[in-house]
């Protein structure tokens, strides 16, 4: 029922910005008791949370992350987006959008490849 989409640019140069849109459908974004979540998962290695926005607009971010990140969201268009700052090669994952309900991602996009390079 709950979709998600992530889309942005496959390609982005170290010290750059990268930035993810995660479009939702099937579901609000502003729903009570759910939260919006960005994951990646670096070649060889598990999956790592990043941080997410809550149904009210709250944020929170991985304290390794944190200074670097921004998450926010557009209600009109039921997206929420990621921007992670002065990247580098160490950045380079498949990075996922999810929902976030009763602290399980039940459901997820379908991942998007970034690569860091120049």
């Amino acid at each position: 029922q709950v979709q998600l989409q992530e889309s942005g640019p496959g390609l982005v140069k170290p010290s750059q910005t990268l930035s993810l849109t995660c479009t939702v459908s099937g579901g609000s974004i502003t729903t009570n008791d759910n939260a919006w979540t960005w994951i990646r998962q670096p070649p060889g290695k598990g999956l790592e949370w990043i941080g997410w926005i809550t149904w009210s607009g709250s944020t929170y971010y991985s304290p390794s992350l944190k200074s670097r990140t921004a998450i926010s969201r557009d209600t009109s268009k039921n997206q929420f987006t990621l921007q992670l700052s002065f990247v580098t090669p160490e950045d380079t994952a498949v990075y996922y959008c999810a929902r976030e309900f009763g602290f399980l991602n039940d459901y997820w996009g379908q991942g998007t490849q970034v690569t860091v390079s120049s």
